[in-house]
């Protein structure tokens, strides 16, 4: 097992930034000090000068797209970009072919991530209207959690049935997590645009289509059924400004029983960015306003937002370009996140300690990750060394995604990731790949 030793790092941890040294060993954290000397010769030391040294990103929410999509990208190739955007653990989601929602299908998958995967790993079993016997199979210390699609859902996943969903939030303890867009809704709108338009519907009117009306319709009644029942909810990808008066800042995180995730392309993007990037930012829920996107970032500034993550879902690029009703929506974000959210700490929008808050010690809290999310001693060490001052464009060369696009295509980001270690290995280095695949299962204190 590799020996690290990265000194003269400020790192960035638990609502401080300090100078010092950080000593690894055995894939975990065994001294974090002012100075620390080389314990023998084989020791790699990194000089991590001028440098900031944060926890290992953990995205709650991906779409790795294997088994059954790998023509779009698979466990390998994506965690392969992540783990160059900084992001050591992530969270897949369940609608792949066959879809994760049975043991054997869930386990199958997590086959294929023990072999494969550059980074840490856990799947969210999947619920449906027939599925309960099964659910309450799953064993939460060894799965992250269950993710039910009340809106916009592949294959047979659509739970639309009132009675089975109060009797899963009634009877799980699993985390639920939930997509939430009002089905009744974007259908009717679909249809009178579709009226006008046929196939051909602007890519402007998708926020119109998969309005704010939709959006809240059905997290409201998600969360009021949480309330209902005393399910433990976490709403993902909250799109509109209207949907936060949903959720508590009150309390700690620790306390609370419904919680909520923003993503990356609803703090970036707004509804003025369809006219150059088209179908490429065609997401459900779609990209709003500018309005509701500064709403977003002021919601995770005062907590009623509880982390940021990606929803990492990618389609070739002869997918998305297709008329309106025909290009799927969902775009790749693994590599350029933490990028991106660094671009929004230099325009002085959000501090270091508040990224690697919702980037990396509330995933770790809100899923009871085990040991992992904090620079500690002790911890597993996932860790991202980041320059802020080292420019570089986003471009056809250096995208790792399997589809071989990005919406930040053209970009250009001030802060580059230097170093990724995942379990205490250096995975990634200056825009190369080690090809040590380190991933392990990630567990849960619960």
């Amino acid at each position: 097992m590799q020996q690290v030793l990265i000194k003269n790092a400020n790192i960035v941890n638990e609502g401080t930034i300090f100078n010092g040294d950080v000593y690894i060993e055995d894939g975990v954290f065994k001294e974090i000090a002012s100075q620390i000397s080389a314990k023998s010769p084989d020791v790699l030391i990194i000089d991590a000068e001028g440098k900031y040294l944060l926890p290992g990103v953990i995205d709650d929410q991906v779409h790795f797209r294997e088994p059954g999509l790998t023509h779009k990208a698979t466990i390998e190739t994506e965690s392969k970009a992540a783990i160059a955007g900084g992001i050591t653990s992530f969270i897949e989601m369940p609608n792949t072919v066959p879809q994760t929602t049975t043991i054997e299908k869930l386990e199958a998958k997590f086959s294929i991530a023990a072999e494969s995967s550059y980074a840490n790993y856990s799947f969210m079993f999947g619920g449906t209207n027939d599925n309960l016997e099964e659910i309450m199979k799953v064993d939460s210390k060894n799965v992250a959690g269950l993710k039910l699609f009340l809106g916009s859902s592949t294959g047979n996943m659509l739970v639309d049935n009132p009675e089975v969903l109060e009797k899963i939030f009634a009877s799980t303890d699993l985390l639920i997590s939930v997509h939430c867009e009002d089905e009744e809704t974007i259908r009717e709108n679909t249809k009178v645009y579709k009226e006008k338009y046929g196939d051909d519907i602007p890519i402007e009117l998708h926020p119109v289509i998969r309005s704010e009306e939709a959006c809240y319709l059905s997290s409201s009644r998600a969360v009021a059924l949480a309330k209902k029942t005393g399910a433990r909810l976490h709403v993902f990808h909250l799109s509109t400004a209207k949907e936060l008066a949903l959720f508590d800042h009150t309390i700690p995180l620790q306390e609370k029983k419904i919680t909520a995730e923003v993503c990356i392309h609803h703090l970036w993007f707004s509804d003025e960015d369809y006219k150059e990037k088209g179908t490429l930012i065609k997401w459900n829920p779609a990209v709003k306003t500018a309005a509701d996107r500064d709403a977003l970032l002021e919601g995770l500034l005062m907590d009623k937002l509880d982390v940021i993550a990606t929803d990492h879902a990618p389609h070739t690029a002869e997918e998305k370009d297709n008329v309106y009703t025909k290009a799927p929506s969902g775009g790749p974000l693994v590599q350029h996140a933490l990028p991106a959210m660094l671009e929004l700490y230099h325009q002085g929008k959000i501090k270091l300690e508040k990224i690697v808050e919702k980037m990396c010690h509330n995933p770790a809290i809100l899923f009871q990750v085990e040991k992992r999310g904090y620079i500690k001693e002790g911890y597993f060490a996932d860790a991202v060394l980041v320059d802020l001052n080292a420019p570089w464009t986003v471009n056809k060369d250096n995208i790792l995604y399997k589809c071989g696009w990005s919406p930040f295509e053209g970009s250009t980001f001030k802060s580059r990731i230097t170093h990724t270690l995942v379990n205490g290995s250096v995975v990634y280095e200056n825009f190369t790949v080690s090809g040590i695949k380190n991933g392990k299962r990630l567990t849960f204190d619960r």
